[in-house]
């Protein structure tokens, strides 16, 4: 096909409605329009039921009767201790400020009447697979963004080019809640960018359609840190230049841009704030890495501690293992995040020569991480990440080996420096 009769592009984002609170109102539809947030605990479905009938003992209660549970059985926000945060909320909740990966003690002080619920990721996922296979049968050009978002071309489907692609937006949306009972939000224009900005204008449940001339009526009003890849540091340096919307950073010239902010990225900017976008849509993507984290309940420290941490990164190490190996990969960057109890987050990572999906010896290498932060302050959560991912045959390894990473020797006491104290405050480590 010539450039001349060449179909505009016409690209979607596609957003599920407060995905995680959603999945929870088709289980308990008693709960819609009331401020809920998804957060907290593991689910505890069999001491839910036991509660159920201490509190009406004449009822009877299993799965299928969740629909009649009273609202006023269901946990406050208010009530709840702890150091979890705050996976998302439904919008009647956010309309007292609280959000996602927000505190939960936090989010209690703004909405202390909202129902707390804990995540139930088998139905997430369960959900999350069958929205997304409900897309593919319309329009088979994806990219999977996660549980609860996806990217789609609509440029060659049938029905992508009508009303600059709102009538096949409309079938997917139809499609979906349909298959799923949820709602969803999608933004369709000229390229990623811009669609990922478009698919908020309207929610929830709405359709945004924008092309290239909106750019100056739709997008350049927007704060700067509507484009994906602007971040807090990055939005408060352009706004000590006197750049807050889109439209500001479109009228810098590229070359003070990239006297501010750096080569790459500053001529970056000037291409996001003029729309331009020309990243495909992908089908098929190679994860970077994958981590385990945890938030405790309370502030732990690695001395007084040692044997509750030990076993807690004993377990981030065995779960990432697992993850690595269900999905097929290994890694050769193994890395760990602490986050210290003033809120401060340090990551430390080392690269070794062969990657492993083997859980003591990420455990291993993740311990000599350890070694590189302070260990002498509390912390609220703690993490586990192997990167550099791998496919079994596709890394030349020494001897024809794919997994098997070189164990150091012993080493003594004469060995350790002052500092080196991460054995005996994590004594699995050695």
């Amino acid at each position: 096909m010539s450039a001349r009769t060449a179909k505009p592009r016409r690209i979607a984002h596609l957003d599920m409605d407060a995905f995680f609170a959603s999945v929870e109102l088709l289980r308990y539809p008693q709960l819609k329009g009331l401020p809920l947030v998804i957060g907290g605990g593991r689910r505890r479905e069999t001491e839910m039921f036991e509660r159920l009938r201490q509190a009406y003992p004449d009822r009877e209660w299993g799965p299928d009767s969740l629909d009649r549970v009273p609202v006023d059985f269901f946990p406050r926000l208010k009530d709840y201790v702890g150091r979890g945060v705050a996976t998302t909320a439904t919008y009647a909740a956010r309309q007292f400020g609280v959000g996602s990966a927000m505190g939960l003690m936090k989010a209690a002080r703004l909405c202390p009447d909202a129902i707390l619920l804990p995540v139930d990721f088998d139905e997430v996922k369960r959900l999350s697979r069958l929205f997304k296979s409900t897309i593919q049968e319309i329009a088979p050009v994806m990219q999977d963004r996660g549980v609860d978002e996806v990217y789609i071309d609509f440029t060659e489907v049938p029905g992508g080019q009508r009303e600059g692609g709102r009538v096949l937006a409309r079938l997917i949306q139809k499609s979906i809640f349909q298959a799923t009972g949820l709602t969803c939000s999608i933004g369709v224009a000229p390229n990623k960018l811009i669609a990922k900005m478009a698919s908020e204008f309207n929610k929830p449940n709405g359709i945004s359609i924008v092309h290239s001339e909106d750019l100056q009526t739709l997008i350049w009003p927007l704060p700067c840190r509507k484009i994906n890849g602007i971040g807090p540091k990055a939005d408060a340096k352009l706004a000590s230049h006197g750049i807050r919307t889109i439209g500001d950073l479109a009228a810098r010239e590229p070359g003070w841009l990239v006297d501010h902010f750096g080569k790459s990225y500053g001529a970056w900017l000037h291409e996001a704030a003029w729309g331009r976008d020309d990243r495909p849509v992908e089908t098929e993507s190679e994860p970077v890495s994958m981590s385990r984290e945890t938030t405790f309940e309370r502030d732990l420290h690695a001395a007084r501690d040692r044997a509750e941490l030990g076993a807690i990164f004993t377990r981030l190490c065995e779960q990432v293992s697992a993850d690595l190996r269900r999905k097929g990969y290994a890694g050769r960057t193994i890395g760990i995040k602490i986050t210290y109890d003033n809120f401060e987050k340090v990551t430390r990572d080392l690269t070794v020569d062969e990657a492993t999906d083997d859980a003591a010896a990420i455990r291993r290498h993740a311990g000599q991480c350890l070694k590189r932060v302070d260990l002498s302050r509390r912390f609220r959560l703690l993490g586990v990440r192997v990167g550099k991912l791998v496919k079994p045959g596709t890394e030349a390894l020494p001897g024809g080996r794919y997994s098997e990473t070189p164990t150091a020797p012993p080493r003594t006491a004469r060995d350790r420096s002052p500092d080196d104290h991460t054995d005996l405050l994590f004594p699995e480590l050695g």
